[in-house]
Formats: C-alpha cells, sequence, structure tokens
C-alpha cells in the first residue's frame, strides 16, 4: 500500500470486471457482451460525423438523449437522468439515496459492484437470503431500512421477478428508495418501467450494453419520479458535468430509435439461450431459468472451477466466482450460435463428458 493513499480507500476491494484477452482466436463468453454488432444506424452516425466537432465539449445535459428515452418509454424528460454506463449511474445512485441510518437491503448473490459502492461510500448493507434454487423472497424484506436494490433480471443467478412479485413490496415499502437494476430486462424479463409513476420512491436503472450492443460507449439511465432524477443531476453535476461524449450520445439514440434490429437481435440471443441449456442437459448440466443473455449452470458432477480452465484451454473463456454458495456454478454468455456450437463440442471433449 502507498503511503500517499487516503484511509477511506486502503481497505476497499474493488470490483473485478471480466477478462478481455489481448490475443485472437479466443471464443468469449465471460462478460455478457452481445454477440451481434450495434444497429447499422449506429454505423451510419460514426460514418457521418463531423471530426470537427469534438473540439467543442457535448451538451451537458444529454438533452436528445433524453428527450429520446422519454419518448421510447412514454415519460417526461425529467424523468430521465443518464450516466457514463449504468455503473456510473450506479455509482451516483448509491450516493445520492443510500447514505442513511439504516441498512441498504440486497440480495445475498447479486451484482458485485453493490457491496464495492457500500465499501466506497460507507453505507451499510444487510445482504438478504436467497430462497430455493436462488431465488429472491421480497416478502422477507423487512421496510425499516435505508432503500432496497435488486437487479432483475439478477446477476449472476439469471432469474427474473415478475411485477406482480415485485409491486407488494413498492406497496408497503413506501419510505425509501427501491432501485430495480434491469440491465437484463430486454431478454424475457418483465420492466419495472410501468409502475414508475405509480411509486415516487421506485428507480429503474438500465444501460445500452447488453440489448443495444454498445457496450464500447458507455451509455446507461435512470428512469423514475423528476425528485429522484434531480437528486441524481445533483450528484452528477458535483462530480462531472460532462459524463457522454457527442458519439455516445448520438450513437445511443440511433440504436434505441432501430426497434426492429432490436427485436430481431434480442429474439436471436434467447432463441440460441434456450438451444443451449438443452444441449448442456444433455451433457450432465443444470441451469438456473434463464431471463438474461447467459445462463448460470452446474454440472451434476464435475467441478465448475476444473470445467473453466478446461474450456480456457480449448481457447473458450466463461466466467467463474469464488465465492462460497455459488462456487460450483459457471456464468456462460450467450454468443452467436456458432459460438455455442463450439462450446458445445469443447465440453464433449472432457473426458467425464465424453
Amino acid at each position: 500500500m502507498s503511503k500517499f493513499w487516503s484511509d477511506a480507500i486502503r481497505n476497499l476491494e474493488p470490483y473485478v470486471p471480466g477478462e478481455q484477452p489481448k490475443q485472437g482466436g479466443i471464443t468469449k463468453l465471460n462478460t455478457n457482451e452481445n454477440p451481434f454488432p450495434p444497429s447499422p444506424a449506429v454505423n451510419q452516425v460514426l460514418h457521418d460525423f463531423q471530426v470537427d466537432r469534438l473540439r467543442l465539449y457535448p451538451d451537458p445535459d444529454c438533452s436528445r438523449l433524453k428527450q429520446s428515452l422519454a419518448d421510447h418509454f412514454a415519460l417526461n424528460v425529467d424523468q430521465v437522468f443518464v450516466g457514463n454506463g449504468s455503473d456510473e449511474v450506479l455509482a451516483h445512485t448509491f450516493m445520492a439515496f443510500f447514505r442513511q441510518p439504516l441498512p441498504l437491503l440486497m440480495p445475498q448473490f447479486t451484482y458485485s459492484f453493490y457491496q464495492v459502492y457500500c465499501d466506497l461510500y460507507g453505507i451499510d448493507a444487510r445482504l438478504m437470503p436467497l430462497g430455493d434454487g436462488f431465488s429472491i423472497d421480497l416478502d422477507t424484506y423487512p421496510t425499516e431500512n435505508g432503500g432496497v436494490i435488486f437487479a432483475n433480471p439478477n446477476a449472476p443467478t439469471s432469474r427474473a421477478l415478475t411485477l406482480a412479485e415485485i409491486e407488494p413490496l413498492l406497496k408497503r415499502n413506501t419510505e425509501s428508495v427501491v432501485v430495480v437494476d434491469e440491465a437484463y430486462v430486454d431478454f424475457g424479463a418483465e420492466s419495472a418501467v410501468s409502475l414508475i409513476n405509480q411509486y415516487p420512491n421506485l428507480l429503474v436503472i438500465q444501460t445500452f450494453s447488453k440489448s443495444r450492443s454498445l457496450a464500447g460507449m458507455r451509455v446507461g439511465y435512470a428512469l423514475g419520479h423528476p425528485e429522484l432524477i434531480a437528486g441524481l443531476e445533483r450528484v452528477k453535476n458535483s462530480f462531472n458535468s460532462y459524463p457522454l461524449d457527442m458519439l455516445a450520445i448520438e450513437t445511443a439514440v440511433a440504436a434505441l430509435e432501430d426497434t426492429a434490429y432490436f427485436e430481431t437481435t434480442t429474439q436471436q440471443i434467447i432463441d440460441t439461450r434456450e438451444w443451449t441449456i438443452e444441449q448442456l442437459n444433455q451433457l450432465g448440466f443444470e441451469s438456473l431459468p434463464s431471463k438474461t443473455n447467459f445462463l448460470f449452470t452446474q454440472h451434476r458432477s464435475e467441478p465448475a472451477a476444473d470445467l473453466m480452465q478446461f474450456l480456457r484451454s480449448q481457447n473458450i473463456l466463461v466466467r467463474y466466482f469464488s465465492k462460497p454458495g455459488i462456487d460450483n456454478y459457471l456464468r456462460i454468455t450467450i454468443g452467436t450460435q456458432v459460438e455455442m456450437q463450439l462450446l458445445v463440442e469443447a465440453l464433449k471433449k472432457h473426458p467425464a463428458l465424453a
């Protein structure tokens, strides 16, 4: 540790992103990236962009993108917040709403960045146990809390809650902010956006990284009551007035407006996901029900860590978490049909699975 570090960061355990290999020839199924390129409309934006504009600052309010999102979700512009990826939006959310005397409630197994933000901002977190099959039971969440956050569908478990399971929490938990992190919602789950106008304490966070194929552009957003959005804007303007560059704003608008391409590619991923589940089942795997672009799966006899290493030897990357309780599962991103066929054929070469 450096003697120049402040005491506040000495004990931080930063988030560890999935491996990004530098060499070619790798089938990359470890970071839940979309296997398809962005909409052709995005390519047109990049082709037509006037480079001379880059000498100017971008719009600090991202007005065009906010209006596009408001139109898409049938909301008002003052119900939309945008940021540099949903991770930044989440960071501002933790700062704006969760530094409270009572603990923040979140699932025992969920997106690991939540705990990092708690440690960074000095937020007390209470981890709520998951039910059978890693299910989230919101009925067990007490109303005495400093906020509630959960990913829906959850990561890394891939399971989704229905609106019928979410709304009872909102009806009884009215004195703190409830955040639904919907990074993967477009792959078959129900969005809570439809509940925003009924519940002023509901904040829904989404991203362009997954279903819109813009992980490299870093665009995320939050949708909620104007008072919640105003709180996020206060944090944002105390941190970085220009979170999105010109290209990010324009490509995000283009991707959002190309509904046909979005629907086609997400359905292809869903279809490939269901095919992969069946193929893995025939090889002795048991996968949790998935409404995401990944699977959370375990083999009936072979340790997950060993399978991960074997796949690496076959130039296929998948994600493995060594955390007790989920350390016998692999998280496998759904790639193209060809990539998933490579995965299945590689697994068939394993001595215990052949």
